[in-house]
């Protein structure tokens, strides 16, 4: 369809994992400029500190389990600020486009006549196996990587089939893939049961909850123990679990980080 050419404009930023210091220069320039902010509740209060006095910052709450700013309305929000010639940022979390609702986002705009700009911030599982020393691929227990979401939409209107978590085990074993699980903490205990069907009790996991951030905890494990280990230190949302070989230079099995064994 033809684009219109509303007087405002539209940006979805990515703000990284949480770290203010992970933003990009790109996505500090785009916040500096907005006169409006639409932002997640994952994005770090001292991200809005680049924003420019006066910007209206709307706080638009996603996360799951909680009580969520419904994803329709916000996409109304948007379109209605960039048509009143606002420059609009759309502040997630993360990467817009990994898990962040961002190709939906962009659809709906599009639909309305209005083009919009993406900046890509850090996703949080390239920021969570960083902090912990270790990589995503590497050429002796890598080959590539697998993002995917332990929280498939559901409901009226999915058309989605349950992820197969057998079959992806499979295809991680042997590809020898490191596999990176979003929001996949409520539901540890099916994934730990469906990946055993595929890939031996033994494989090294990882729990990363608040990557990036002072707060940050982990627990380095295996997958016979990953739901064990989950509850024994007490991890929850927002947190990634990684899986793979890649992770073979953390500490033992089972061990617990020093913030929870401190407690």
């Amino acid at each position: 369809m033809t684009l219109l050419s509303p007087t405002g404009t539209c940006t979805l930023v990515g703000a990284g994992p949480g770290d203010p210091e992970l933003l990009t220069l790109k996505a500090v320039k785009a916040i500096r400029r907005a006169s409006v902010l639409f932002v997640d509740d994952l994005v770090n209060e001292d991200v809005l500190g680049y924003a420019r006095p006066g910007a209206r910052i709307v706080h638009v709450g996603k996360r799951g389990g909680c009580r969520s700013t419904p994803q329709a309305f916000i996409e109304k929000l948007m379109i209605a600020a960039v048509r009143e010639g606002e420059d609009v940022v759309r502040l997630k979390g993360g990467d817009p486009f990994i898990f962040g609702r961002g190709g939906e986002e962009v659809e709906h705009l599009r639909e309305a006549g209005i083009e919009a700009t993406v900046v890509n911030g850090i996703t949080a599982g390239l920021a969570a196996v960083t902090s912990l020393g270790v990589p995503l691929t590497h050429r002796d227990h890598a080959q590539g990587v697998v993002f995917v979401t332990g929280h498939a939409k559901t409901g009226a209107g999915s058309t989605e089939n349950p992820t197969d978590w057998r079959a992806l085990a499979a295809a991680v074993r042997e590809a020898r893939l490191t596999l990176v699980i979003y929001m996949g903490v409520a539901g540890a205990a099916h994934l730990q049961r469906e990946l055993l069907h595929g890939l031996p009790g033994d494989t090294r996991a990882a729990v990363i909850q608040d990557a990036s951030l002072p707060r940050q905890r982990h627990v380095a494990t295996t997958l016979a123990k990953l739901q064990e280990d989950i509850a024994r230190a007490r991890l929850g949302s927002p947190a990634v679990i990684v899986i793979g070989d890649v992770l073979r230079g953390l500490a033992a099995a089972g061990s617990l980080p020093r913030q929870a064994a401190a407690r």
